[in-house]
């Protein structure tokens, strides 16, 4: 399937444009896609329900829509954003990663989203990165509801912000992942190698628990700060 552009008018992009294949367009996906659309980079996604989900995406956004393989062929960044149980369809599709930078916001969750089904010896991200070594992977946004990032986007000019993790083996992948961690209105907080993801995948199970199970609603930030005498 080749990409499809929505007959939208094109917008105004600035400096500092990508192409970004959002594969997987739930609510993370579409979140994500849609503040980086406003931040002027051509997105493009992939990986729904129907097609007809992601052509009404893709002309909401004047952005584009396409096959799994065909989003990654054409990216110069990748959101890998679907439920763990999809993660051997998605790879199944995406061909040949090399040089790609993705962006993995999945946290390895049973059916029921209740239990991790990798942790502490190896994590969602390490398994990923095996079964596509050719690719830059870069863990972030995962500790995070998709619910608050539209009150992060609308506050990113305030002086304190909130942050977000961020975790790779690629110092070039995670300088750019930083960028669109900041984009969205977060200071990205550099955890280290990918292999911190085995701490990081079980704290994105307290910040669920804090986001969904208690009072207040989903809208959930953090800042974590060092105290100085």
């Amino acid at each position: 399937m080749a990409s499809h552009r929505s007959a939208t008018t094109g917008a105004q992009h600035r400096n500092g444009r990508m192409k970004i294949a959002i594969v997987g367009s739930g609510r993370m996906g579409t979140a994500l896609g849609t503040i980086w659309a406003k931040c002027g980079h051509d997105i493009i996604f992939s990986y729904a329900r129907s097609d007809k989900r992601l052509a009404a995406l893709a002309a909401r956004l004047d952005a584009r829509w396409a096959d799994v393989a065909s989003a990654v062929e054409q990216a110069d960044a990748i959101l890998l954003a679907v439920h763990w149980s999809r993660i051997e369809d998605v790879l199944s599709q995406t061909g040949a990663m090399t040089g790609k930078i993705v962006l993995n916001c999945c946290v390895p969750l049973d059916p029921s989203d209740s239990r991790l089904v990798l942790g502490t010896d190896r994590s969602g991200a390490e398994y990923l990165a095996e079964h596509r070594p050719e690719a830059a992977w870069v863990g972030c946004f995962n500790t995070a509801p998709s619910e608050s990032f539209d009150a992060v986007f609308a506050r990113r000019d305030r002086q304190q912000r909130p942050q977000s993790l961020c975790y790779g083996d690629h110092p070039e992948a995670k300088r750019q992942a930083k960028k669109l961690i900041e984009q969205v209105g977060f200071d990205p907080v550099d955890l280290g190698d990918l292999a911190n993801a085995r701490f990081v995948e079980p704290f994105a199970m307290v910040t669920a628990v804090l986001a969904y199970e208690q009072t207040g609603g989903p809208n959930l930030t953090y800042r974590f700060e060092k105290l100085r005498d």
